[in-house]
């Protein structure tokens, strides 16, 4: 199995910053795609960073400019630095990645962090 732990979620004031962090471990072999999610209440998962083995990234246009993700393959770890935040930031975020495990590739998720922005 592959786990993923994130920390670094809480509450802040519009306009403060947070950072994610998720730590990968279990038995993969390799790690493709690593990313965060978010789900608001009454909404779909929606993503808001991704970024490749090799440091390709891409964004949500919504965080584009005021949130950075970032990996340590040595680690297995993805980071989400998020500044300038607004109350329409406050969801749970998810960690994900793609893994090979057993000769297949698949989806993991953690279990979650809940990011509250207040005005």
């Amino acid at each position: 199995q592959v786990q993923l732990v994130e920390s670094g979620g809480g509450l802040v004031q519009a306009g403060g910053s947070l950072r994610l962090s998720c730590a990968a471990s279990g038995s993969a072999s390799s790690i493709n795609a690593m990313g965060w999610y978010r789900q608001a209440p009454g909404k779909q998962r929606e993503v808001v960073a991704v970024i490749t083995s090799g440091g390709s990234t891409n964004y949500a246009d919504s965080v584009k400019g005021r949130f950075t993700i970032s990996r340590d393959n040595t680690k297995n770890t993805v980071d989400l630095q998020m500044n300038n935040l607004r109350p329409e930031d406050t969801a749970v975020y998810y960690c994900h990645c793609v893994a090979l495990r057993r000769s297949t590739w698949s989806d993991y998720w953690g279990q979650g962090t809940q990011v509250t922005v207040s005005s």
